[in-house]
């Protein structure tokens, strides 16, 4: 099924509210209002748009800020967790650790250096959270999902 320029235009308006608001609770509804779909039309239509599925989508943002934040550091891991909107500590470090490869401490005391003399939107695409296979070592994209049902945006990550 080929996806029309106003579905499109549809589907980018809930991805850009998922980027900006990517702190506040999100769940697939309020998302399918915004695009003017129904929940389980949105779900399907967004995978086939973009490769990934709302939480998917919604979940590699707020790994990406929590790198970016962590790159800073000044801020405590429990700091970025709550500001990128996650609720669980415990959560937010499993999910991490999972798709970055090492826990988020770990991240934030290595030396990133090398990354504040390069424009950002080259560190953007080197840093880009990608899913782990579980053992720590990072699948080659974050795009590829195994097919099913996606989980509610509103339960905690």
């Amino acid at each position: 099924m080929s996806v029309d320029i106003d579905e499109l235009r549809r589907l980018r308006r809930a991805r850009d509210q998922m980027d900006r608001e990517y702190a506040q609770p999100l769940d697939v509804p309020a998302l399918a209002r915004t695009a003017l779909m129904s929940s389980a039309h949105f779900s399907r239509r967004f995978r086939e748009a973009y490769g990934e599925t709302p939480y998917s989508y919604l979940m590699t943002r707020r790994i990406e800020r929590a790198k970016a934040l962590l790159r800073r550091g000044d801020l405590s891991v429990t700091d970025v967790c709550l500001a990128v909107g996650w609720t669980s500590l415990g959560s937010f470090c499993a999910r991490f650790t999972e798709v970055v490869g090492e826990t988020p401490s770990t991240y934030r005391s290595r030396d990133h250096d090398e990354m504040r003399a390069m424009p950002p939107c080259q560190a953007m695409v080197l840093t880009r959270p990608r899913r782990g296979d579980g053992r720590g070592r990072p699948e080659t994209s974050s795009i590829g999902e195994a097919s099913g049902a996606a989980p509610a945006l509103s339960s905690v990550p």
